[in-house]
């Protein structure tokens, strides 16, 4: 059976461009939780969500020259463990750019989306989803360690109804877990302009020109696109 290991990083922001600051791990043997100074600046916005401020890392050493590096890369890369996040892609992102690769992982985001087929839930963000499923734990918001305490209820909730639901054993589950995490979801409303709300297939068929408008836009975001240009490029049939 793989070895599960529940993570969450917080960053200098949001883009391929921004650096871890703190890291947080939970596995069955050990948790976790440790801040690093970043490569540039924490900005405010991005203080104004983890609430990490430079003074409070301003004595630290940057993630990759820290002790903890060499153990959380080892960590990580191991073929036998499997890396859990929320919205996993960002935060892989974050640890590939200090050369940290892990050889699988599993999204829970990705993982709640596919279980929602018809896309009843409004939000998929972890602390939504924690107080929609009544997850009842004591953990602070957008710390890291905190995050990851939320993210261990949040995925024994998911493979749970995955096991019930398709009448599967405990690695089957993680199994598919892995291979739904594996490949980009298909989102299925707008949570922004002017169609809000409004189911992303109806859309394309009666606007191709905005759907085709706003693959162009993701595409030349900077931040990370990849859900929402597997999405319109599926129902643009590209």
């Amino acid at each position: 059976m793989s070895k599960i290991i529940f993570f969450d990083t917080e960053t200098t922001g949001n883009t391929a461009e921004d650096f871890i600051c703190q890291i947080a791990y939970k596995s069955a043997e050990e948790q976790f939780s440790a801040m690093y100074k970043p490569p540039k600046r924490i900005p405010p916005e991005a203080s104004a969500v983890h609430h990490i401020s430079n003074k409070m890392v301003e004595d630290k050493v940057s993630f990759s020259e820290s002790p903890d590096y060499k153990k959380i890369k080892e960590l990580f890369e191991n073929e036998h463990h499997v890396p859990v996040a929320h919205n996993a892609v960002f935060d892989l992102t974050m640890l590939a750019r200090e050369n940290i690769n892990p050889n699988k992982f599993i999204c829970t985001l990705r993982v709640a989306r596919a279980l929602d087929p018809e896309g009843k839930i409004e939000k998929y963000n972890l602390q939504y989803l924690r107080y929609l499923l009544g997850i009842e734990i004591e953990a602070q918001a957008h710390d890291a360690l905190g995050d990851v305490l939320v993210l261990e209820k949040l995925f024994e909730r998911l493979k749970h109804k995955l096991i019930e639901q398709n009448n599967v054993s405990e690695d089957e589950a993680i199994s598919e877990m892995i291979e739904i995490s594996s490949h980009p979801s298909i989102l299925r409303t707008f949570p922004f302009g002017k169609y809000v709300g409004k189911n992303v297939e109806e859309v394309a068929k009666i606007d191709r020109g905005y759907i085709e408008w706003l693959l162009a836009q993701k595409k030349q975001s900077e931040g990370m696109e990849e859900d929402w240009i597997y999405t319109l490029e599926h129902f643009l049939n590209k």
